[in-house]
């Protein structure tokens, strides 16, 4: 009786192994052994992107009609919330039918402005003080009188400061969140971080004043952020690095950001001298000098974030998942 049990016991066994390595069948032109294929799952988060857009594009609209004036800042704060909360919720959406948690896609709710995010605000603010540092020691830069009366100063400061945060959170999610998880999923990490660098600096060539040079810092520092996602496994010191370097170049310091002066800027200051120095209507992303700072920024995240073992769902683990 022992015996014929234990037969009995093997086979169920055998059967539930065979039936656990040998799915039923499924289309391989959408699914693999993860389940949906990357690219139709991206297909899937780009038209609810488009939808949820064209939809708030609208209402807008009709609140307030287009001009063809610049944005103001509070403006602009408004136009980055609304394109973040389209491309987290939409990935929100994606993560129920993925059944994953949204926190993979490089904002966990535990590191919601952390110390890693803290840490990018200081060496951001760090690498745009030395860029501007090294322009005015070679005669480039001059700080100017103050633009802003000083009961104006807390209050430009801070709205800027919101403003390039909702810019660091957007762009960082717009590039490297869930597109950037999704895309690695399917062709490798680095692979997709190439890419969508690269789509980023093409990006920024469409702001007033851009220029090569200076997307092609854009296209470094894009490069940049998917390093400092592969070493940390989330984009919080990312957007702390985005944020207060943007802010540092726009308001602290006054000149072009990725050649638009913005409203609101701290002192009139000016770039003068040759456009590898300053960048010229680029502003110091297109200096020579940028290329510098951001290799040191390299040195600064390999020195905080030592290489280390990450978890199964970590982005940068995607890189070994690759077809």
């Amino acid at each position: 009786m022992d015996n014929l049990s234990s037969t009995q016991g093997a086979d169920l066994a055998g059967q539930l192994s065979a039936e656990v390595h040998h799915p039923p069948h499924r289309n391989v032109v959408f699914f693999n052994e993860n389940g949906l294929r990357a690219g139709w799952r991206l297909l899937v988060y780009i038209i609810l992107v488009v939808l949820f857009s064209g939809a708030i594009n609208v209402i807008a609209r009709r609140i307030h009609p287009p001009t063809h004036t610049f944005p103001t800042p509070p403006q602009m704060m408004l136009q980055e919330f609304l394109g973040f909360a389209v491309l987290f919720g939409c990935a929100l959406i994606m993560s129920r039918i993925e059944r994953r948690s949204p926190g993979v896609y490089g904002l966990p709710a535990a590191g919601l402005f952390g110390r890693n995010f803290w840490l990018g605000m200081l060496f951001g603010l760090l690498e745009i003080s030395l860029l501007i540092g090294l322009i005015a020691a070679f005669g480039g830069y001059s700080f100017g009188n103050l633009a802003l009366p000083p009961a104006g100063i807390l209050k430009w400061g801070l709205i800027h400061l919101v403003l390039f945060t909702f810019v660091g959170l957007f762009e960082e999610f717009m590039f490297r969140g869930y597109v950037q998880y999704t895309l690695g999923d399917g062709i490798g990490f680095w692979a997709s971080g190439i890419l969508l660098s690269v789509g980023f600096g093409a990006a920024h060539l469409g702001n007033p004043g851009e220029g090569l040079v200076g997307a092609a810092s854009v296209v470094i520092i894009g490069l940049l952020f998917v390093f400092t996602l592969s070493r940390t496994g989330n984009l919080w010191y990312a957007v702390g690095l985005h944020a207060s370097f943007d802010w540092g170049e726009t308001f602290l310091f006054s000149v072009p950001n990725s050649g638009t002066v913005m409203q609101g800027h701290l002192s009139n200051a000016l770039l003068h001298g040759p456009k590898w120095l300053t960048g010229a209507s680029v502003g110091p992303e297109g200096s020579a000098f940028c290329f510098l700072t951001m290799a040191l920024q390299f040195l600064v995240v390999m020195w905080l974030f030592p290489k280390r073992e990450k978890s199964p769902d970590s982005p940068a683990v995607l890189a070994e998942r690759a077809a």
